[in-house]
């Protein structure tokens, strides 16, 4: 099993990014995934998930309305858009599988700054 994140970077307070998280080696399709972060000293809290047919998704109380998070089977991708991004939305965000026999699975996290 891989997960590959991508699209952080730096963005300015009001600000846009779109995290993309690829994976590979397990049946992508029928597994619901989830989007966490971590700044340093805490531990990782839960942003979002999302169904294996995108029919159910939740969101963390801080994140609502703000983020969105999709997913495209045919890419084995899953996405997490961000919008009016605020300096306390500066992390690391990680996508992660549900257990998938016996273990789950973490990207390797991709930085997410948000400053002027």
């Amino acid at each position: 099993v891989q997960l590959v994140e991508s699209g952080g970077g730096l963005v300015q307070p009001g600000g846009s990014l779109r995290l993309s998280c690829a994976a590979s080696g397990f049946t992508f399709s029928s597994y619901g995934m989830s989007w966490y972060r971590q700044t340093p000293g805490k531990e990782r809290e839960l942003v979002a998930s999302i169904s294996s047919s995108s029919s159910t998704t939740y969101y963390a109380n801080f994140v609502k309305g703000r983020f969105t998070i999709s997913r495209d089977n045919a890419k084995n991708t899953v996405y997490l858009q961000m919008n009016s991004l605020n300096a306390e939305d500066t992390a690391v965000y990680f996508c992660k599988t549900p257990r998938l026999q016996g273990s789950e699975y973490w990207g390797q996290g991709t930085q997410v700054t948000v400053s002027s």
